[in-house]
């Protein structure tokens, strides 16, 4: 395993681009299934999760080829369905919680999907129901080998129907619409996701074919068509990352200019950090963060603690809570971080202790921050990534720390950014990659 070694207590300064978002590249990847014809995609980031999809579609056989950095063109017209039943798709489907979103598509198409119990971050549970459910009542078939965890569903013909999902899962809804998209008949769901990726997903099947009403909203009406044709796809810059980069800047107490960030699509994110006292300029498309000596907490106006928590969309990502809360060490006053969505995502805060920071975890859910207001700047230490979204936690921390940090396990941050050493060490970071 790979370990990053930082030396911290540096300011930064310069532009930083973000990369492409990987939350939408996982559902418009496997969207390609869905048609015989070229799907050409642009602004692919070029990070671990999404490398291992393409691989796993280059097995299926669908025709890849790069056409420039971070594009690629697809073309799904020959694709081996007998190697869903293989043993290496029961390994290499294990390996990356975005597979799940191969079944959708494959069942809307081809009549069939199967998926091994899929891996990705360990954040706790992370239940696969409203996938199926939303499946089996398009009128598929669903079997589990529990001895393999392999899980199947199959129809002749799926048939629209209404549906009101039990949650607003992302990624069940997304799967839902690649199935729904060539069923026969109207498909109603409500309590869909309406996330700016999903829109994504969705403005790229129009424009392949589907007819999809209620884009952005949480009900969504699609009548089935017979087929679809390929398209043109640039996915949105990744708002995780913005909000990363954000953190950064704040905890470092730097100037940094983020890059064509998608303002609209940015929702509840610059809110979130300026009510921890954060200061951002928007400058036509871009974000700029001037350099804070301190950024003190806006409490509610009763004066009662602020509590920032996760909702789904246009709440606030969950993705960013454990951003969020490394922010907050350095802010002047106390705030309660309220993870709803997973309950081992703030299990990482012990490394901040003994880093320093002041964080009471109350239970699997909630953590109570309260801050320094720099008058103690935290110290180094050697740590493990356990996920993408609390390793690069980590790694904003170590930047902000006095002495070289060592975090082991990077594997997981490079799940999810593009390069991420390089492009801190253009800014003026002092990270060293060591193999």
């Amino acid at each position: 395993m790979a370990t990053f070694k930082i030396v911290g207590g540096n300011t930064l300064q310069g532009e930083i681009t973000p990369q492409g978002a990987k939350n939408e590249a996982l559902q418009i990847l496997c969207a390609v299934l869905l048609t015989s014809d070229q799907v050409t995609i642009h602004n692919i980031p070029d990070i671990i999760d999404v490398n291992k999809l393409i691989a796993l579609l280059k097995d299926l056989g669908v025709k890849v080829e790069k056409k420039g950095k971070g594009s690629y063109s697809f073309q799904a017209d020959s694709i081996d369905l007998d190697y869903l039943q293989s043993d290496n798709f029961k390994k290499d489907g294990r390996g990356l919680r975005g597979s799940i979103m191969l079944v959708g598509p494959l069942l809307g198409r081809f009549g069939k999907g199967y998926i091994p119990k899929p891996g990705g971050d360990k954040i706790g549970r992370r239940r696969l129901d409203t996938h199926f459910e939303g499946f089996i009542k398009l009128g598929a078939k669903f079997r589990y080998n529990r001895e393999e965890y392999f899980y199947g569903v199959e129809a002749e013909k799926l048939k629209g129907t209404y549906m009101l999902l039990d949650e607003a899962s992302v990624t069940g809804t997304a799967n839902i619409v690649m199935a729904a998209v060539l069923a026969e008949g109207t498909t109603t769901i409500y309590n869909a996701a309406c996330e700016p990726y999903l829109q994504q997903l969705c403005k790229m099947l129009v424009r392949m074919g589907a007819k999809i009403e209620g884009i952005g909203s949480n009900l969504l009406t699609i009548q089935g068509v017979s087929s679809l044709n390929g398209t043109e796809h640039t996915m949105l810059p990744d708002m995780i990352e913005i909000g990363s980069w954000i953190g950064l800047a704040a905890m470092t107490q730097s100037e940094l200019t983020i890059k064509n960030v998608s303002w609209p699509d940015l929702g509840q994110i610059p809110n979130a950090f300026q009510k921890l006292g954060i200061q951002i300029e928007k400058r036509n498309d871009d974000i700029f963060i001037p350099q804070h000596k301190g950024y003190e907490v806006q409490n509610y106006i009763d004066g009662s603690i602020l509590t920032i928590a996760d909702a789904p969309w246009p709440g606030l990502t969950p993705d960013l809570l454990s951003i969020l809360l490394v922010v907050a060490i350095q802010a002047k006053g106390e705030v309660v971080i309220h993870q709803k969505m997973f309950e081992s995502r703030l299990f990482f805060v012990d490394k901040l202790l003994d880093m320093g920071a002041k964080i009471i975890l109350c239970d699997p859910h909630r953590a109570t921050v309260i801050g320094h207001d720099f008058k103690s700047i935290l110290k180094a230490t050697t740590m493990t990534s356990p996920d993408i979204r609390a390793g690069v936690s980590l790694l904003i921390a170590a930047l902000s720390a006095k002495g070289t940090s060592v975090i082991h396990n990077i594997e997981q941050i490079d799940r999810g950014y593009e390069n991420i050493d390089t492009r801190l060490r253009a800014i003026g970071a002092d990270i060293q990659r060591i193999p």
